[in-house]
């Protein structure tokens, strides 16, 4: 225990002195700044509120661009021009006589944004230079004639416009109760959370590995397994960078929760940031679990091939597969998520399957409802594989010392896992 605690010491020392570990860590604090300020820095500069006349606060709303509205022979084109600038007000609505061809040369030499040209009351052309994956335009345009449409409809059977806006404009009210989980809610923390954990064991496993196979090459292990048990050695590495990961993900989204805090009120109305800091504890429980295990199985995998390699060039290829296995439980759990589906029989599988389980296993304690004793037996398997593969990573770490001048190849893995 003794030789534990020494080496766990000086890895953590020099984790903590690292000036690449430090200088990431205050970059990652210095963005999430700048982005949890950033409101209150453009409300500093431009200003987001104007006074009404009447001393009320109103929403100012910038026009960015020019929308031209080609009636194409429609009745009532300035009514209908009217209602579009309503409905746009990020826009500059101008009414155009023009041919669909000139306005479609108009988009395209960017003096117009975008248009509509109207065919009929119900139809439509809608011209874009590019049209971007979040352009709603076409959705509040449907929208808006279909209302066109109804009320017209009903002044000419008889009612008064004001009647027609008034049915109209009537609102559904309703609620919905989730007996389960609000994926919609809880979709984006969880994606951030699977993320950094992604990103930490990839770093840091691989660091584990870069600095064993210094080691090795340095010749310093030969010295070192002489005067400390294998097992300790590579315990107190992998545990050390663990809590390393762990110290530097605590900063991180500790600053993020400190500096959402003080611009609380800049994010009202923000649901996406609002249900990131709005995290259950448990589910900070859970996370906090399934991180530290699957951190410690990929670290003691990534260190007991640093000991097989005989110099820093290996370590690329031969980390590639333990990579490579990672990255597709990565996959798996991003595609279940996008999906909606994270109680698949693929995911469920790899809620057990302790390389994969970490992310898999937490996504679905996220955004599903998952029996306690899934999650027991989960965590139970991840416990034991993490010792089963922290002691044979120990035994290739003693065997690995003799092996010079070799590739590393998964034979002479498991042959030197046999030898020790």
């Amino acid at each position: 225990m003794k030789q534990f605690g020494t080496i766990f010491k000086f890895e953590l020392k020099n984790y903590l002195k690292n000036k690449i570990f430090a200088g990431v860590t205050v970059f990652l604090v210095a963005v999430i700044a700048v982005v949890m300020f950033f409101p209150s820095i453009m409300d500093a500069i431009n200003g987001d509120e104007a006074q009404s006349e009447d001393g009320k606060e109103i929403e100012a709303v910038e026009i960015t661009g020019i929308m031209l509205l080609g009636t194409n022979g429609v009745e009532n084109g300035e009514e209908i021009r009217q209602s579009f600038g309503e409905a746009f007000l990020e826009y500059e609505v101008l009414l155009s006589e023009d041919d669909p061809d000139v306005i479609k040369e108009k988009v395209t030499s960017g003096e117009a944004e975008c248009a509509f040209v109207l065919n009929s009351p119900t139809s439509y052309t809608y011209y874009v230079n590019n049209l971007s994956m979040y352009d709603m335009n076409t959705e509040i345009a449907d929208e808006l004639l279909k209302t066109m449409y109804g009320q017209n409809a009903m002044v000419n059977g008889g009612m008064s416009p004001e009647e027609a806006r008034d049915i109209l404009a009537v609102q559904i009210e309703h609620e919905t109760e989730s007996l389960g989980k609000d994926q919609m809610q809880n979709f984006f923390y969880t994606y951030i959370m699977i993320f950094a954990l992604y990103m930490v064991i990839l770093l840091y496993g691989q660091m584990v590995a870069t600095n064993v196979a210094t080691e090795k090459s340095s010749r310093a292990m030969e010295l070192l397994i002489t005067s400390a048990k294998p097992v300790s050695m590579m315990f107190g590495k992998v545990i050390a960078s663990c809590l390393a990961g762990f110290i530097q993900i605590l900063v991180v989204f500790g600053s993020a929760i400190l500096f959402y805090n003080l611009n609380q009120s800049s994010w009202e109305g923000n649901m996406i940031i609002a249900s990131i800091f709005d995290m259950p504890p448990e589910l900070l429980v859970y996370m906090l679990v399934f991180f530290v295990l699957g951190f410690l199985i990929y670290a003691f995998m990534f260190g007991a091939i640093g000991s097989m390699a005989s110099k820093l060039e290996d370590i690329n290829t031969s980390v590639m597969p333990v990579t490579l296995l990672f990255i597709a439980g990565f996959i798996v759990v991003m595609m279940s998520m996008s999906s909606g589906d994270v109680d698949s029989l693929l995911m469920r599988i790899c809620s057990y399957v302790p390389f994969t389980s970490p992310m898999a296993m937490f996504t679905r304690i996220a955004m599903s409802t998952v029996p306690l004793y899934e999650v027991a037996v989960s965590i139970i398997i991840l416990i034991g594989t993490v010792i089963a593969i922290g002691v044979a990573a120990a035994k290739i770490y003693r065997v690995g010392v003799l092996l010079y001048g070799t590739t590393p190849k998964i034979g002479s893995i498991i042959k030197a896992m046999r030898k020790a």
